[in-house]
């Protein structure tokens, strides 16, 4: 992970809003942001990754994200990962497909696919998470080009 000014300001955002969020499998939501930073080589990469589901899951909007600084192209990945709740396969898939489209939002979604992706993170492995393993499969093969 790149530690720039605006490197720490997404971290600190982050940290901020999803201090009390928990995963799927109840590990604080942190961990999931940091796994999917650590991975990003430059700065820009880095806060997209540290602020990927903050639109998602927080009170924070594009507006604010701008408003606090942050560069067109880091919100225009944001806004592309963003995505309503409850999407069908079908519908997942194609916004999937969409992200293809930006190089930004590709690197950090594949780092995110493949971080949600580890079934050790469960204590108990469900059919819900075997179906979202696999689809989150899909997603990643899309992206790859695969």
């Amino acid at each position: 992970m790149i530690y720039t000014k605006l490197t720490k300001k997404a971290m600190v955002l982050a940290f901020e809003k999803h201090k009390n969020q928990l995963d799927k499998s109840n590990i604080p939501y942190m961990y999931h942001i940091f796994n999917v930073a650590k991975d990003m080589d430059d700065e820009v990469t880095t806060c997209v990754a540290l602020l990927h589901d903050i639109i998602e899951d927080t009170d924070i909007t594009l507006n604010d994200l701008s408003n606090l600084g942050f560069y067109e192209e880091i919100i225009e990945a944001i806004k592309c990962m963003s995505h309503p709740s409850h999407l069908s396969e079908e519908e997942y898939l194609n916004y999937i497909k969409e992200i293809k489209d930006n190089k930004i939002a590709r690197k950090v979604k594949l780092a995110d696919l493949k971080h949600n992706s580890l079934l050790s993170r469960f204590d108990t492995i469900t059919d819900k998470d075997i179906d979202r393993y696999n689809k989150y499969q899909k997603a990643i093969a899309i992206l790859e080009g695969k």
